[in-house]
């Protein structure tokens, strides 16, 4: 969802203007966040859902404004995520996400999440692109990732934590690459549906799904609290 909200935002608006305003929803988002005591549901994904619209635009400014080859930014964003995990481990003894409940463990959180956005678009383009495999073919190579690390983490040859990050990446070059390829022209291998209407489609299916998470949160605290008989 992520790359098909920010293509259509930075196509329909002022980009300066595009990046301005998801940057403040960016910041509103993590503010609502940082401010719950545990975890909600509505907080959280407000702020993953505009964390991975602004973590693809600080991706495309660094190739688009700043002319940063794919290859290029990816190991730089790949050397940050490097970088965050290992101070991460070393100040807090663990990367695991159910470790984290203290504000320093949350920030390492959501800096490692909003880094994994941005590498998993310069990923995404650079196979699709510089790599010439293509949006569907790539969509292809990410998904065939994702499912082999599923596979060793099955038969233990991965642990949860290792198999969480490493899917948590992969998702994101996978997602911007089926949006790519459902929104972009026939010319660039694409079906044609417009970036506006593959974000407003993918938009729908998570609201649909936070919601029902939402919901289905509610009513197993409900019947935590409920007296028994």
């Amino acid at each position: 969802m992520g790359e098909a909200l920010s293509d259509f935002l930075v196509h329909r608006l002022y980009p300066p203007l595009a990046v301005l305003l998801t940057l403040v929803a960016f910041g509103s988002a993590l503010s609502w966040q940082w401010t719950r005591r545990h975890y909600e549901t509505y907080p959280y994904w407000s702020a993953v859902i505009v964390i991975s619209v602004f973590g693809t635009m600080a991706a495309d400014v660094a190739h688009v404004v700043l002319f940063v080859p794919y290859l290029v930014s990816a190991l730089g964003f790949g050397l940050t995520l490097v970088v965050l995990f290992t101070l991460w481990y070393r100040v807090e003894g663990t990367v695991s996400i159910h470790s984290i409940a203290s504000a320093s463990r949350e920030f390492f959180y959501w800096a490692a999440v909003l880094t994994t956005f941005a590498l998993g678009t310069a990923l995404g383009d650079l196979s699709a692109t510089t790599g010439h495999f293509g949006f569907f073919s790539s969509a292809l190579l990410y998904g065939t990732l994702f499912t082999l690390i599923a596979l060793a983490f099955r038969v233990r040859l991965l642990g949860p934590v290792v198999t969480f990050w490493s899917c948590y990446i992969l998702t994101r070059p996978l997602g911007a690459s089926l949006a790519d390829w459902l929104g972009v022209s026939p010319s660039r291998g694409g079906l044609n549906l417009g970036p506006g209407s593959v974000a407003l489609a993918f938009s729908a299916v998570l609201v649909a799904l936070v919601v029902s998470r939402a919901r289905a949160e509610r009513n197993v605290t409900r019947q935590l609290l409920s007296p028994l008989g």
